[in-house]
């Protein structure tokens, strides 16, 4: 099922002007249509799977993708107007067979096949589109295509075998589109955050002198895996930057007396990554430690206080840089603290809490704020919360306690 809002996504594409968006990014494909967009993705050109998104919400999806990916598409999706190319995987239907002869008998016949590509045929792809768009009375629309994702060949070839729309750039009505979470996606980043935090609970159960940093993602990843199954749900990734002690580039640290172990983890479901961080001593800090965690700490209420609808990114991230100097860090110098979240291609969504972002805020955005210190010899400090934007402010997602953890 698609995560679109077509009301949403109708406005968006009216306030620039666009009859359409048409998407080549796997992830936007996903997104658009409901289902994965198979394995010809993965040589990185556009083409092998395209989601086609009329402004009119009376107006059916449409998709193209292989003939490899097109029966779980059609499972998945079957409300989507589906059309299909072939690629190199030699793929047919059998029943219950018992002979070579009836499987080659299942083949279609020699006359109507033509040799497949070697990974798939662009040029097809693009007659593909060009005839869904003169059946959809878009083929002189004004059209945004996902320009951040899409590569520069081959959006020319994409130019001179569909010339006549008026191909622009999307991206910006894209990611504003899915910025705005529904129910569904609010539920995968809440389950998402529920298992990491279970994993953070394990890994500081594991820390203990001597213990190595890869050990600590392995106790922080069983925790995770254990809390999933339990609630009924399963991951479709992990992702884990966990420090230990004052050299932030030694991959393999041990847990020492007095070291500092910063957890900044996140756990996937159905590619929704949460995305939250937490700072842990094993004994007694320093002075100096607790002196930095306090004005993360200070930095970070003032950006929970600022988190509701109509408030710009970028007053956000003044309000953390002031609130942060003013404890003392005088030059701290942040480029972002904090993103959306959701199913990017990184963990980090746009928009960002950043001194430029002139985004705003919205009710059903899904947040990730941080405030991070990282001191090559003293060790790396950091405060991460999930929030879901409100009507009138900002519900915590996170459950844990956000104070520096003294452990051992």
């Amino acid at each position: 099922m698609s995560e679109i809002d077509r009301g949403h996504a109708q406005r968006l594409m009216q306030a620039e002007g666009l009859d359409a968006l048409v998407l080549f990014q796997p992830e936007a494909f996903r997104y658009a249509i409901g289902a994965p967009a198979g394995v010809a993705t993965m040589w990185g050109r556009a083409g092998a799977a395209i989601a086609l998104v009329p402004a009119d919400p009376g107006e059916k999806l449409a998709a193209i993708a292989s003939d490899h990916a097109a029966p779980t598409i059609a499972r998945m999706a079957p409300e989507v107007d589906l059309r299909t190319h072939r690629i190199w995987i030699d793929q047919i239907d059998l029943g219950a067979v018992t002979s070579l002869d009836e499987i080659n008998a299942a083949y279609p016949d020699e006359s109507a096949r033509t040799p497949r590509p070697e990974t798939f045929d662009r040029d097809t792809c693009f007659a593909l589109l060009f005839d869904l768009l003169r059946a959809r009375g878009l083929d002189r629309a004004r059209i945004g295509v996902d320009l951040d994702f899409m590569p520069a060949a081959d959006f020319a070839a994409l130019t001179k075998a569909v010339p006549s729309p008026i191909w622009t750039d999307g991206s910006l009505c894209l990611r504003r589109l899915r910025a705005v979470k529904n129910p569904g996606e609010i539920l995968r980043l809440r389950q998402a955050s529920a298992a990491a935090e279970a994993g953070l609970i394990r890994m500081a159960q594991a820390v203990s002198d001597g213990v190595e940093s890869a050990a600590l993602s392995a106790a922080w990843k069983t925790g995770a895996a254990e809390a999933a199954a339990q609630g009924g749900f399963s991951l479709s990734g992990t992702w884990d930057y966990i420090s230990v002690g004052p050299d932030l580039n030694d991959l393999k640290a041990r847990v020492e007396r007095g070291a500092l172990i910063k957890a900044d983890v996140g756990t996937l479901v159905d590619g929704y990554s949460s995305d939250g961080a937490r700072s842990y001593c094993f004994g007694s800090p320093s002075p100096v430690a607790l002196s930095v965690f306090g004005a993360l700490e200070e930095a970070f209420e003032a950006g929970v206080a600022a988190l509701r609808p109509g408030m710009r990114f970028k007053d956000v991230h003044a309000t953390m840089q002031a609130a942060v100097r003013r404890q003392g860090l005088s030059r701290y110098d942040r480029g972002h603290f904090g993103h959306s979240v959701g199913a990017a291609v990184g963990i980090e969504e746009w928009p960002f809490f950043s001194a430029d972002s002139t985004e705003v805020l919205a009710p059903n955005m899904v947040v990730a704020l941080e405030a991070p210190f990282y001191g090559q010899g003293l060790g790396a400090l950091m405060i991460e919360d999930m929030f879901l934007i409100t009507q009138t402010g900002a519900e915590r997602i996170s459950t844990l306690p956000r104070g520096l953890l003294v452990l051992g």
